[in-house]
């Protein structure tokens, strides 16, 4: 399988459990990141299948087993990655190789009880992270409603600054603008980080000119992104009201969220089991005991008024028709969870809108771990997240001491192309800098670039 991630160093032993589709996922880029991999899984037909795809090594067993684990090297590890399907084997299989290697682990954990503990599970086991795909994708599903205008919401800096991508049209103030020319006249208070025009990703200067249809990612502080929008001419309707589709523990994940920010909950499940537990876990939400593909059930729901709707089944086909019914009957701010990653590029030509990939999110979260484990001590990554279908990387990293970029104004920098500063958080005030600015140590710094694998701040800099 050819990677979309370009090879860019040597890194790090990692021993992966779980052949499944987000073990696939990492490998697919921690190998193209130069770190040496070795999948166990129980398949023998899933090893030989994986094996033949990536240059790693492949070992069949329990990943929790002393003496498998003992075969794959962990004891020369780094770093093990538990991401079965079975929360109980994930920790167990960290546990077991926190006593027998010296490796950090991280573990994947899906049930609502455990994610509720995990800072207990983390300090008690020993764990670098533990991470839950479907509150993650829930996570990011209830940003974008909070600002139904973007297509994504991600946030940097612990939720001070956000990256919000919206799609400009012909009646927007900026079509034809430069970038100059939307600071000085209309906000200074944002950046645009990247911009996707007819499958092209531009990381833009002031003298590019924004056209209607593209795609731009705006980097603002979190206090003043409602306000910046509004600026630029995009609508901030705030959404009351949400129809989620399944009942699984993603709908769970959002329904409580939702529920906290005061939107109202539909939920339309088939099983009449999962309803009656939603029923006691979800006590304000409507649960509703029905076939959430029925058109007939969702205009008696009143899918036509909703302000928001989100088909949240187990099939993605299921999950786009969904949304282009929904699109083609209503005005709702509608968000499509797909969780198979091999055909984004024809799922962008339906112009589903939002997409959520709980697998991408997942991975990206690890990445970014793995880069701050191999960097120097001088930066370390915080955050990553990877924009217009991994062709472009949104990267903050902390600055923990002085180096060739410190205390240097950014003019002076000999700064690889295609790369945008975009905000630095210095004891929590979030500013966009200026030629003038410098980064200090302490300071949280956010950048935007179409090269791959930054792993340390120095990165940006011209060999």
């Amino acid at each position: 399988m050819k990677s979309i991630f370009p090879k860019v160093n040597s890194g790090l032993n990692i021993v992966i459990v779980g052949g499944g589709k987000i073990g696939v996922a990492l490998i697919e880029q921690l190998t193209a990141e130069g770190h040496d991999i070795t999948i166990i899984d129980n398949n023998p037909s899933r090893i030989q299948t994986i094996t033949n795809m990536y240059d790693i090594m492949g070992i069949v067993g329990n990943g929790a087993s002393y003496g498998i684990q003992m075969e794959a090297g962990i004891e020369s590890a780094d770093l093990i990655i538990a991401v079965t399907g079975s929360d109980e084997l994930n920790l167990l299989c960290c546990t077991v190789a926190s006593q027998v290697g010296n490796c950090a682990s991280i573990a994947r954990v899906r049930t609502p009880d455990y994610s509720k503990e995990a800072g207990y599970l983390i300090k008690k086991l020993g764990l670098a992270m533990i991470i839950n795909p479907e509150l993650e994708a829930a996570k990011e599903v209830a940003r974008i409603i909070s600002l139904p205008t973007a297509l994504d919401v991600t946030t940097f800096t612990h939720g001070q600054a956000d990256l919000v991508k919206v799609k400009v049209t012909s009646s927007s103030p900026l079509d034809n603008m430069m970038v100059t020319d939307i600071a000085q006249n209309i906000s200074n208070d944002f950046l645009i980080g990247a911009v996707e025009r007819d499958n092209e990703i531009f990381i833009p200067s002031g003298n590019f000119t924004i056209k209607a249809n593209d795609k731009i990612s705006i980097v603002a502080a979190r206090k003043d992104i409602h306000n910046t929008l509004k600026k630029l001419g995009f609508k901030m309707t705030t959404v009351k009201n949400c129809i989620i589709i399944g009942g699984g523990k993603v709908a769970y994940y959002l329904a409580s969220q939702l529920l906290s920010a005061g939107v109202e909950v539909k939920i339309i499940e088939q099983s009449k089991k999962r309803c009656e537990q939603l029923s006691i876990l979800l006590p304000k939400a409507v649960i509703i005991n029905g076939d959430g593909t029925d058109a007939g059930l969702l205009d008696e729901e009143d899918l036509q008024g909703v302000d928001s709707f989100v088909p949240l089944t187990g099939i993605d086909e299921e999950n786009i028709m969904l949304t282009l019914h929904a699109k083609h009957v209503s005005n709702a701010k509608v968000i499509t969870k797909v969780n198979r990653l091999g055909f984004k590029d024809v799922i962008n030509t339906l112009d589903l809108g939002s997409v959520v990939y709980p697998r991408f999110i997942t991975a990206e979260a690890i990445i970014a771990y793995v880069r701050a484990l191999n960097n120097s001590m001088n930066s370390n990554v915080e955050t990553l997240y990877h924009m217009f279908n991994g062709r472009a990387e949104a990267i903050e990293f902390y600055i923990k001491e002085k180096s060739a970029v410190t205390d240097i104004p950014l003019m002076n920098l000999k700064l690889k192309d295609n790369l945008l500063i975009c905000l630095i958080n210095r004891n929590g005030r979030v500013f966009i800098p200026g030629g003038n600015d410098s980064f200090k140590e302490g300071d949280f710094v956010m950048l935007v670039t179409t090269h791959k694998g930054f792993g340390d701040i120095r990165d940006i800099l011209k060999k």
